[in-house]
């Protein structure tokens, strides 16, 4: 797996209240949160959270979507009557990936063919810690020139899909890592009216 993110503070702020993980050992993985309230503080509290659970599970537990909707539960539980985040990770096994979603951020397949499309449309906006967050899960085969991607709403907001393929494929010719900063600018063109989090993935 290649994985390589970016991320932007709010236009005029210093502090970015997204937060990304990328897993690249024994268990390939990719998180992002986007915080809300003691923001910066919750989104890497998640995270955490995320990483000891995925840590602890069985392999073949990472692959049951039953797994990552217990997940979500305790992962609301854990910012419950406090801060709250949105929450899109995904793990990947060969070429096969299994993920969930919670709120507003978004996971995004870029196909080999240029085609566009949103892993997470119909996903529920409760936000981890609002005690109503549910799991969308998340699941596909990754085939060679795919790319999925995970974003913030901050960096999915300005961008139609046309505009996301258009920066992934332009990038993506040049070398796979300069993927997310494409984006990036793609969705910051016109200001940055909130944090921007872009998380690129393929298999190789």
């Amino acid at each position: 797996m290649e994985a390589f993110a970016a991320t932007l503070p709010q236009q005029g702020r210093t502090q970015n209240e997204d937060a990304f993980l990328i897993g690249r050992g024994e268990r390939p993985f990719a998180a992002l949160c986007d915080g809300a309230g003691n923001a910066e503080r919750a989104a890497k509290r998640v995270l955490g959270l995320f990483e000891k659970l995925l840590n602890e599970a069985a392999p073949e537990q990472i692959s049951e979507a039953e797994t990552w909707a217990r997940w979500i539960k305790l992962l609301d539980s854990s910012l419950l009557g406090g801060s709250q985040s949105t929450f899109v990770a995904v793990a990947i096994e060969g070429s096969e990936v299994t993920g969930a979603c919670a709120g507003d951020s978004r996971a995004y397949l870029v196909n080999r063919e240029g085609q566009t499309k949103i892993l997470t449309d119909g996903a529920a906006k409760h936000r981890l810690g609002s005690g109503r967050a549910q799991a969308f899960p998340i699941r596909l085969t990754l085939g060679a020139g795919d790319v999925l991607l995970l974003l913030s709403d901050g960096a999915w907001t300005p961008l139609s899909p046309y505009l996301l393929q258009k920066a992934v494929a332009s990038a993506a010719a040049r070398h796979f890592s300069e993927v997310p900063q494409a984006v990036l600018q793609a969705a910051g063109r016109t200001g940055r009216a909130d944090d921007m989090t872009v998380v690129a993935l393929r298999i190789v």
